[in-house]
């Protein structure tokens, strides 16, 4: 009889963190109390992305008045990933990003 194995449980953060390492950290939390193995989040060149029209869009946000800001401020970048790394390592939860671009 095979040897059955379990099922690797990966928590989508994504970008729903909106930009907060705290809300970052309660997801992260919440997936590893739920049993999950990984989190993973997502990583974009907002430049490549969009074209800069698009960016240039009116668009009020906690971060500002254009489309560019709102997009930039969902974006986590390497003080927010280190930091993160380190909050799963002591959870003991592995996680990865994808990329968009």
């Amino acid at each position: 009889m095979a040897k059955s194995r379990r099922a690797f449980v990966i928590a989508e953060v994504g970008i729903n963190h909106n930009g907060s390492l705290d809300i970052a950290k309660k997801l992260i939390q919440s997936a590893h109390d739920a049993g999950c193995d990984a989190v993973k989040f997502q990583k974009r060149t907002i430049s490549e992305v969009y074209d800069a029209a698009a960016l240039d869009v009116p668009r009020e946000s906690p971060f500002g008045t254009t489309n560019r800001e709102q997009k930039e401020g969902l974006e986590f970048g390497r003080v927010e990933f280190t930091e993160i790394d380190r909050f799963c390592k002591s959870l003991g939860i592995k996680w990865f990003a994808s990329a968009w671009d």
